[in-house]
Protein backbone atom coordinates (compact mmCIF):
# COMPACT_ATOMS: atom_id res chain seq x y z
CA UNK A 1 0.00 0.00 0.00
CA UNK A 2 1.15 3.49 -0.01
CA UNK A 3 1.45 5.89 2.57
CA UNK A 4 -1.84 8.78 2.37
CA UNK A 5 0.65 11.71 1.97
CA UNK A 6 0.44 15.07 -0.45
CA UNK A 7 3.52 16.63 -1.26
CA UNK A 8 3.32 20.59 -1.09
CA UNK A 9 4.60 23.18 -3.93
CA UNK A 10 8.13 23.17 -1.70
CA UNK A 11 8.92 19.71 -1.76
CA UNK A 12 7.47 18.82 1.29
CA UNK A 13 5.00 16.11 2.07
CA UNK A 14 1.78 16.64 4.84
CA UNK A 15 0.75 14.47 6.78
CA UNK A 16 -2.42 12.29 6.97
CA UNK A 17 -4.96 14.21 9.06
CA UNK A 18 -5.74 10.98 10.84
CA UNK A 19 -3.82 7.77 11.99
CA UNK A 20 -0.48 7.12 13.62
CA UNK A 21 2.74 7.73 12.62
CA UNK A 22 5.68 5.60 13.81
CA UNK A 23 9.71 5.80 13.78
CA UNK A 24 11.62 2.64 13.95
CA UNK A 25 15.64 3.05 14.44
CA UNK A 26 17.44 0.19 13.05
CA UNK A 27 20.89 0.06 12.04
CA UNK A 28 19.81 -2.97 9.89
CA UNK A 29 17.18 -3.65 7.69
CA UNK A 30 15.73 -4.53 3.62
CA UNK A 31 17.26 -5.95 1.68
CA UNK A 32 19.65 -6.98 4.43
CA UNK A 33 18.59 -10.68 5.33
CA UNK A 34 20.53 -11.93 8.18
CA UNK A 35 20.63 -10.91 11.88
CA UNK A 36 17.68 -8.66 12.66
CA UNK A 37 17.16 -6.77 9.57
CA UNK A 38 14.25 -8.99 8.58
CA UNK A 39 12.51 -8.57 12.07
CA UNK A 40 12.79 -4.84 11.57
CA UNK A 41 11.79 -4.63 7.95
CA UNK A 42 8.41 -6.63 8.83
CA UNK A 43 7.67 -4.75 12.69
CA UNK A 44 7.80 -1.65 10.21
CA UNK A 45 5.68 -3.05 7.02
CA UNK A 46 3.32 -5.13 9.46
CA UNK A 47 2.87 -1.32 10.91
CA UNK A 48 2.22 0.35 7.69
CA UNK A 49 -0.40 -2.26 6.72
CA UNK A 50 -1.97 -3.77 9.75
CA UNK A 51 -2.29 -0.02 11.30
CA UNK A 52 -2.35 1.76 8.59
CA UNK A 53 -0.01 3.87 9.48
CA UNK A 54 2.63 5.96 8.47
CA UNK A 55 5.89 4.80 9.00
CA UNK A 56 9.69 6.17 8.91
CA UNK A 57 12.33 3.99 9.25
CA UNK A 58 16.22 5.16 10.39
CA UNK A 59 18.89 3.16 8.57
CA UNK A 60 22.29 2.54 7.64
CA UNK A 61 23.22 1.85 4.57
CA UNK A 62 22.99 -2.38 3.61
CA UNK A 63 26.34 -3.77 4.87
CA UNK A 64 25.29 -7.28 6.43
CA UNK A 65 26.44 -10.13 7.01
CA UNK A 66 29.15 -9.13 4.64
CA UNK A 67 30.80 -5.96 6.72
CA UNK A 68 30.83 -4.70 2.85
CA UNK A 69 28.73 -1.57 1.88
CA UNK A 70 26.49 -2.45 -0.85
CA UNK A 71 27.84 -1.60 -4.40
CA UNK A 72 24.18 -0.12 -5.19
CA UNK A 73 25.22 2.25 -2.08
CA UNK A 74 28.22 3.51 -2.96
CA UNK A 75 28.37 7.63 -3.19
CA UNK A 76 25.27 7.96 -1.65
CA UNK A 77 25.85 10.18 1.51
CA UNK A 78 21.61 10.81 2.50
CA UNK A 79 18.76 9.14 0.94
CA UNK A 80 15.28 8.00 1.74
CA UNK A 81 13.56 5.33 -0.04
CA UNK A 82 9.37 4.45 -0.09
CA UNK A 83 9.36 0.87 -0.13
CA UNK A 84 6.14 -1.11 0.81
CA UNK A 85 4.37 1.55 2.43
CA UNK A 86 7.67 2.45 4.36
CA UNK A 87 9.67 5.43 4.43
CA UNK A 88 13.24 4.26 4.92
CA UNK A 89 16.05 6.95 5.86
CA UNK A 90 19.26 6.08 5.26
CA UNK A 91 22.61 7.64 6.19
CA UNK A 92 26.37 6.84 5.87
CA UNK A 93 28.36 5.35 8.14
CA UNK A 94 32.15 3.63 7.78
CA UNK A 95 31.31 -0.38 7.59
CA UNK A 96 34.63 -2.22 9.10
CA UNK A 97 35.65 -5.05 6.95
CA UNK A 98 37.65 -6.31 10.23
CA UNK A 99 36.46 -6.36 13.52
CA UNK A 100 38.26 -4.40 16.28
CA UNK A 101 36.91 -2.47 19.64
CA UNK A 102 38.45 0.87 17.70
CA UNK A 103 36.69 -0.14 14.42
CA UNK A 104 33.52 -0.97 16.10
CA UNK A 105 33.64 2.16 17.91
CA UNK A 106 34.40 4.52 14.55
CA UNK A 107 31.30 2.37 13.24
CA UNK A 108 29.18 2.82 16.20
CA UNK A 109 29.95 6.90 16.17
CA UNK A 110 29.59 7.23 12.68
CA UNK A 111 26.24 6.01 12.87
CA UNK A 112 25.06 8.39 15.58
CA UNK A 113 26.90 11.29 13.94
CA UNK A 114 24.98 10.85 10.35
CA UNK A 115 21.35 10.88 12.81
CA UNK A 116 22.67 13.67 14.82
CA UNK A 117 23.66 15.78 12.19
CA UNK A 118 20.57 14.79 9.54
CA UNK A 119 18.15 13.18 11.68
CA UNK A 120 15.00 12.17 9.58
CA UNK A 121 12.92 15.21 8.26
CA UNK A 122 9.09 13.84 9.64
CA UNK A 123 6.29 15.22 11.65
CA UNK A 124 6.38 13.90 15.31
CA UNK A 125 5.69 10.52 15.86
CA UNK A 126 3.47 9.16 18.41
CA UNK A 127 6.22 6.57 19.25
CA UNK A 128 10.49 6.15 18.44
CA UNK A 129 10.68 1.78 18.33
CA UNK A 130 14.51 0.99 18.47
CA UNK A 131 16.25 -2.39 17.45
CA UNK A 132 18.81 -2.59 19.95
CA UNK A 133 22.16 -4.05 19.89
CA UNK A 134 23.12 -0.79 17.85
CA UNK A 135 24.68 1.55 20.47
CA UNK A 136 24.27 4.16 18.32
CA UNK A 137 20.03 3.22 17.21
CA UNK A 138 19.41 3.23 21.21
CA UNK A 139 21.54 6.91 22.12
CA UNK A 140 19.41 8.17 18.40
CA UNK A 141 16.06 6.68 19.11
CA UNK A 142 16.08 8.10 22.91
CA UNK A 143 17.18 11.35 21.84
CA UNK A 144 13.96 11.40 19.21
CA UNK A 145 11.64 10.35 21.45
CA UNK A 146 13.12 13.13 23.88
CA UNK A 147 12.99 15.43 21.55
CA UNK A 148 9.46 14.70 20.83
CA UNK A 149 7.77 14.38 23.62
CA UNK A 150 6.87 10.77 22.88
CA UNK A 151 7.60 6.87 23.83
CA UNK A 152 10.88 4.86 23.61
CA UNK A 153 10.35 1.25 23.29
CA UNK A 154 13.76 -0.47 22.83
CA UNK A 155 13.76 -4.47 21.52
CA UNK A 156 16.81 -6.13 23.22
CA UNK A 157 18.27 -8.50 20.43
CA UNK A 158 21.55 -8.45 22.10
CA UNK A 159 23.71 -6.17 24.55
CA UNK A 160 26.52 -4.49 23.28
CA UNK A 161 28.22 -4.62 26.75
CA UNK A 162 28.26 -8.49 26.71
CA UNK A 163 28.81 -8.86 23.57
CA UNK A 164 32.29 -6.93 23.45
CA UNK A 165 33.62 -8.41 26.70
CA UNK A 166 33.23 -11.94 24.99
CA UNK A 167 33.99 -11.51 21.63
CA UNK A 168 37.65 -12.01 21.20
CA UNK A 169 38.26 -8.83 19.14
CA UNK A 170 41.55 -6.98 20.07
CA UNK A 171 40.29 -3.88 22.92
CA UNK A 172 37.06 -5.76 23.57
CA UNK A 173 37.57 -6.16 26.81
CA UNK A 174 37.83 -2.36 27.30
CA UNK A 175 35.67 -1.49 25.68
CA UNK A 176 32.63 -3.33 27.08
CA UNK A 177 32.32 -1.41 30.50
CA UNK A 178 31.87 1.91 28.26
CA UNK A 179 29.23 0.01 25.96
CA UNK A 180 27.46 -1.35 29.21
CA UNK A 181 27.04 2.26 30.61
CA UNK A 182 25.44 3.68 27.67
CA UNK A 183 23.19 0.71 27.47
CA UNK A 184 21.72 0.67 30.58
CA UNK A 185 21.38 4.86 30.49
CA UNK A 186 19.82 4.70 27.20
CA UNK A 187 17.62 1.46 28.57
CA UNK A 188 16.81 3.36 31.81
CA UNK A 189 15.14 6.16 29.81
CA UNK A 190 12.72 3.29 28.04
CA UNK A 191 9.41 3.67 28.89
CA UNK A 192 8.98 -0.15 28.36
CA UNK A 193 11.58 -2.79 26.84
CA UNK A 194 11.34 -5.36 24.63
CA UNK A 195 13.63 -8.39 24.96
CA UNK A 196 13.23 -11.17 22.73
CA UNK A 197 14.40 -14.10 25.62
CA UNK A 198 13.83 -14.34 28.99
CA UNK A 199 17.77 -14.93 29.42
CA UNK A 200 18.40 -10.94 28.78
CA UNK A 201 15.97 -10.70 31.99
CA UNK A 202 17.94 -10.49 34.83
CA UNK A 203 20.95 -8.77 32.71
CA UNK A 204 18.42 -6.15 31.96
CA UNK A 205 17.73 -5.37 35.43
CA UNK A 206 21.03 -5.24 36.15
CA UNK A 207 21.51 -2.81 33.87
CA UNK A 208 18.72 -0.78 36.30
CA UNK A 209 15.76 -1.25 34.39
CA UNK A 210 12.52 -1.55 36.81
CA UNK A 211 11.26 -5.27 36.06
CA UNK A 212 7.78 -3.95 35.95
CA UNK A 213 8.87 -2.29 32.52
CA UNK A 214 10.55 -5.32 30.72
CA UNK A 215 8.69 -7.09 28.49
CA UNK A 216 9.19 -10.69 26.62
CA UNK A 217 8.63 -10.18 22.44
CA UNK A 218 10.47 -13.25 21.09
CA UNK A 219 11.63 -13.24 18.20
CA UNK A 220 9.45 -15.19 15.45
CA UNK A 221 9.93 -17.40 12.16
CA UNK A 222 10.66 -15.09 8.98
CA UNK A 223 10.85 -17.24 6.22
CA UNK A 224 8.08 -19.21 4.41
CA UNK A 225 8.40 -23.19 4.67
CA UNK A 226 10.00 -25.28 1.96
CA UNK A 227 8.38 -25.61 -0.76
CA UNK A 228 10.61 -28.15 -3.51
CA UNK A 229 11.54 -31.39 -2.98
CA UNK A 230 15.07 -31.44 -1.39
CA UNK A 231 16.85 -34.17 -3.86
CA UNK A 232 15.87 -31.94 -6.54
CA UNK A 233 18.10 -29.02 -4.45
CA UNK A 234 20.37 -31.27 -2.92
CA UNK A 235 21.52 -32.52 -6.62
CA UNK A 236 21.38 -28.33 -8.13
CA UNK A 237 24.14 -27.36 -5.35
CA UNK A 238 25.93 -30.95 -6.16
CA UNK A 239 25.97 -31.98 -2.67
CA UNK A 240 27.50 -35.51 -3.11
CA UNK A 241 24.69 -38.13 -2.47
CA UNK A 242 25.11 -40.84 0.28
CA UNK A 243 26.52 -38.10 2.38
CA UNK A 244 25.17 -36.35 5.34
CA UNK A 245 25.26 -32.53 4.96
CA UNK A 246 25.88 -30.50 7.70
CA UNK A 247 24.86 -27.18 6.90
CA UNK A 248 25.82 -23.72 8.91
CA UNK A 249 23.93 -20.87 7.37
CA UNK A 250 24.52 -17.22 8.60
CA UNK A 251 26.78 -14.70 9.38
CA UNK A 252 30.27 -15.87 9.55
CA UNK A 253 31.45 -13.65 12.55
CA UNK A 254 33.97 -13.85 15.63
CA UNK A 255 30.84 -15.15 17.94
CA UNK A 256 29.95 -17.78 15.92
CA UNK A 257 33.59 -19.80 16.31
CA UNK A 258 33.30 -21.89 13.11
CA UNK A 259 36.29 -23.20 13.11
CA UNK A 260 34.52 -25.80 14.97
CA UNK A 261 32.68 -27.34 12.16
CA UNK A 262 36.19 -27.26 10.28
CA UNK A 263 37.38 -29.59 13.36
CA UNK A 264 34.44 -31.63 12.84
CA UNK A 265 35.01 -32.25 9.12
CA UNK A 266 38.70 -32.90 10.47
CA UNK A 267 37.19 -35.75 12.75
CA UNK A 268 35.04 -36.98 10.73
CA UNK A 269 35.55 -37.28 7.23
CA UNK A 270 31.96 -38.99 6.62
CA UNK A 271 30.30 -35.58 6.68
CA UNK A 272 29.78 -32.71 4.31
CA UNK A 273 30.08 -29.80 5.99
CA UNK A 274 28.34 -26.67 4.73
CA UNK A 275 28.98 -22.88 5.64
CA UNK A 276 26.79 -20.87 4.00
CA UNK A 277 26.72 -16.83 4.65
CA UNK A 278 29.24 -14.40 4.90
CA UNK A 279 30.92 -12.42 7.31
CA UNK A 280 34.25 -11.01 8.56
CA UNK A 281 35.61 -14.53 9.23
CA UNK A 282 34.70 -15.94 5.59
CA UNK A 283 38.52 -15.63 4.58
CA UNK A 284 39.83 -17.02 7.53
CA UNK A 285 37.77 -19.85 7.48
CA UNK A 286 38.61 -20.76 4.02
CA UNK A 287 42.07 -20.57 4.60
CA UNK A 288 41.53 -23.00 7.33
CA UNK A 289 39.30 -25.66 5.37
CA UNK A 290 42.09 -25.80 2.51
CA UNK A 291 42.43 -28.80 0.97
CA UNK A 292 39.64 -30.52 3.51
CA UNK A 293 37.59 -31.86 0.40
CA UNK A 294 34.29 -32.68 2.61
CA UNK A 295 33.79 -28.54 3.57
CA UNK A 296 32.47 -26.34 1.51
CA UNK A 297 31.77 -22.77 1.64
CA UNK A 298 29.01 -21.06 -0.17
CA UNK A 299 27.63 -17.46 -0.98
CA UNK A 300 24.63 -16.76 1.26
CA UNK A 301 21.59 -18.01 -0.61
CA UNK A 302 19.03 -16.13 -2.59
CA UNK A 303 16.01 -14.85 -0.79
CA UNK A 304 13.41 -17.13 -2.40
CA UNK A 305 15.87 -20.55 -2.55
CA UNK A 306 17.13 -20.10 1.34
CA UNK A 307 13.93 -22.00 2.78
CA UNK A 308 14.73 -25.08 0.37
CA UNK A 309 18.13 -24.99 0.91
CA UNK A 310 18.10 -25.47 4.34
CA UNK A 311 15.28 -28.21 4.01
CA UNK A 312 17.66 -30.28 1.55
CA UNK A 313 20.38 -30.31 4.17
CA UNK A 314 20.66 -33.34 7.07
CA UNK A 315 21.35 -31.64 9.88
CA UNK A 316 21.68 -28.10 10.63
CA UNK A 317 23.87 -26.62 13.29
CA UNK A 318 24.34 -23.04 15.12
CA UNK A 319 27.44 -22.42 16.99
CA UNK A 320 29.23 -20.14 19.22
CA UNK A 321 32.25 -19.86 20.73
CA UNK A 322 32.79 -21.34 24.65
CA UNK A 323 33.49 -17.93 26.33
CA UNK A 324 30.06 -16.45 24.62
CA UNK A 325 27.12 -15.65 27.36
CA UNK A 326 24.50 -16.99 25.28
CA UNK A 327 21.65 -14.78 26.79
CA UNK A 328 19.38 -14.55 23.38
CA UNK A 329 18.64 -16.90 20.46
CA UNK A 330 20.25 -16.49 17.52
CA UNK A 331 18.00 -15.40 14.46
CA UNK A 332 18.93 -18.40 12.22
CA UNK A 333 17.03 -20.58 15.31
CA UNK A 334 14.28 -19.39 13.93
CA UNK A 335 14.74 -20.48 10.01
CA UNK A 336 15.85 -23.73 11.30
CA UNK A 337 13.18 -24.71 12.90
CA UNK A 338 10.92 -23.50 9.78
CA UNK A 339 12.81 -25.80 7.38
CA UNK A 340 11.95 -28.96 9.57
CA UNK A 341 15.18 -30.38 9.81
CA UNK A 342 17.10 -31.11 13.00
CA UNK A 343 19.14 -28.79 14.59
CA UNK A 344 22.83 -29.42 16.53
CA UNK A 345 23.40 -26.79 18.79
CA UNK A 346 27.25 -26.46 20.07
CA UNK A 347 26.70 -23.84 22.36
CA UNK A 348 26.78 -22.63 26.13
CA UNK A 349 24.62 -25.51 27.89
CA UNK A 350 22.79 -23.30 30.03
CA UNK A 351 22.06 -20.60 27.81
CA UNK A 352 18.73 -19.16 25.58
CA UNK A 353 20.53 -21.77 22.41
CA UNK A 354 20.26 -23.95 24.34
CA UNK A 355 17.01 -23.56 26.30
CA UNK A 356 15.51 -23.30 22.82
CA UNK A 357 16.43 -26.70 21.71
CA UNK A 358 15.40 -28.24 24.48
CA UNK A 359 11.91 -26.47 24.90
CA UNK A 360 11.44 -27.38 21.07
CA UNK A 361 12.35 -31.14 20.92
CA UNK A 362 14.12 -30.07 17.52
CA UNK A 363 17.97 -31.25 18.15
CA UNK A 364 20.90 -31.61 20.45
CA UNK A 365 22.83 -29.57 22.50
CA UNK A 366 26.50 -29.78 22.87
CA UNK A 367 29.22 -28.16 24.41
CA UNK A 368 30.69 -25.47 22.52
CA UNK A 369 34.08 -25.76 20.10
CA UNK A 370 34.10 -29.62 20.89
CA UNK A 371 34.64 -31.27 17.17
CA UNK A 372 34.37 -34.82 18.55
CA UNK A 373 30.96 -34.21 20.28
CA UNK A 374 28.86 -32.16 17.66
CA UNK A 375 30.50 -35.19 15.38
CA UNK A 376 28.73 -37.76 17.78
CA UNK A 377 25.49 -35.76 17.37
CA UNK A 378 25.44 -35.98 13.56
CA UNK A 379 26.74 -39.14 13.38
CA UNK A 380 22.84 -39.96 15.83
CA UNK A 381 21.50 -38.07 12.71
CA UNK A 382 22.79 -40.33 10.27
CA UNK A 383 22.51 -43.46 11.63
CA UNK A 384 18.64 -43.35 12.76
CA UNK A 385 17.30 -41.59 9.53
CA UNK A 386 13.38 -41.78 10.91
CA UNK A 387 14.20 -40.37 14.27
CA UNK A 388 16.17 -37.38 12.73
CA UNK A 389 13.02 -36.57 10.53
CA UNK A 390 10.28 -36.38 13.69
CA UNK A 391 13.28 -34.86 15.80
CA UNK A 392 12.98 -32.10 12.81
CA UNK A 393 8.94 -32.26 12.59
CA UNK A 394 9.06 -31.19 16.12
CA UNK A 395 11.28 -28.18 14.88
CA UNK A 396 8.66 -27.23 12.63
CA UNK A 397 5.64 -27.47 14.66
CA UNK A 398 7.47 -25.59 17.22
CA UNK A 399 7.62 -23.12 14.65
CA UNK A 400 3.84 -22.84 13.36
CA UNK A 401 2.39 -22.83 17.16
CA UNK A 402 5.10 -20.79 19.09
CA UNK A 403 6.74 -18.81 16.28
CA UNK A 404 4.48 -17.23 14.06
CA UNK A 405 5.09 -13.84 12.75
CA UNK A 406 1.53 -13.39 13.68
CA UNK A 407 2.24 -13.74 16.90
CA UNK A 408 5.32 -12.14 17.53
CA UNK A 409 3.97 -8.98 15.30
CA UNK A 410 0.87 -8.93 18.01
CA UNK A 411 3.50 -9.09 21.17
CA UNK A 412 5.14 -5.66 19.67
CA UNK A 413 1.75 -4.08 18.73
CA UNK A 414 0.65 -4.48 22.53
CA UNK A 415 4.00 -3.56 23.62
CA UNK A 416 3.70 -0.54 22.11
CA UNK A 417 0.16 0.27 22.96
CA UNK A 418 1.03 0.01 25.96
CA UNK A 419 4.02 2.14 26.04
CA UNK A 420 1.44 4.88 23.96
CA UNK A 421 -1.42 4.04 27.00
CA UNK A 422 1.28 4.66 29.89
CA UNK A 423 2.26 8.08 27.92
CA UNK A 424 -0.62 9.43 27.74
CA UNK A 425 0.23 9.62 23.98
CA UNK A 426 -2.58 7.41 22.42
CA UNK A 427 -5.52 8.35 19.68
CA UNK A 428 -7.12 11.11 21.83
CA UNK A 429 -3.90 13.06 21.74
CA UNK A 430 -2.80 12.91 18.06
CA UNK A 431 -4.87 15.00 16.18
CA UNK A 432 -3.18 18.18 17.86
CA UNK A 433 0.39 16.31 17.01
CA UNK A 434 -0.91 16.03 13.31
CA UNK A 435 -1.64 19.43 13.41
CA UNK A 436 1.55 20.57 14.75
CA UNK A 437 3.52 18.65 12.25
CA UNK A 438 1.36 19.82 9.38
CA UNK A 439 2.62 23.72 10.41
CA UNK A 440 5.81 25.13 8.41
CA UNK A 441 7.96 25.46 11.03
CA UNK A 442 7.74 21.25 11.04
CA UNK A 443 8.36 19.63 7.88
CA UNK A 444 6.57 16.51 7.18
CA UNK A 445 7.40 13.46 5.65
CA UNK A 446 10.55 13.79 2.87
CA UNK A 447 10.17 12.99 -0.94
CA UNK A 448 11.22 9.30 -2.09
CA UNK A 449 14.79 10.37 -3.53
CA UNK A 450 16.37 12.56 -1.20
CA UNK A 451 19.85 12.29 -0.98
CA UNK A 452 22.75 14.49 -0.87
CA UNK A 453 25.99 14.99 2.39
CA UNK A 454 24.78 14.81 5.81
Amino acid sequence: MSIPVTVSATGQAAPPATGERLLLVSTNYAPEQAGIGPYATQIAEHWATARDAEVHVLAGMPHYPAWRLDPGYRGVWRTVDAHRGVFVHRRRHSVPPRQSAARRAAYEASILLGGLLAPPRIGRPDVVLAQVPSLAGGVLAARLARRYGVPYVPIVQDLMGAAAEQSGIRGGGRAAGAAAAVEGRTLRQATLVGIIHDSFRDRVRALGVPGDRIRLVPNWSHIAGPSRPPARIRARLGWPEGRTVLLHAGNMGLKQGLEVLIGTARVAPWLHVVLMGDGSQRERLAGLAAGLPNVEIRQPAPAEDFPDVLAAADVLVVTQRATVLDMSVPSKLTSYFAAGRPVIASVALDGGTAEEIRRSGAGWVVPPEDPEALAAAAREAADDPATADAIGARGADYARSHLSPAAGLARIEAMVDEALAMSGTGRTTRTAGRREAASPASPGAPVAGEQGPA
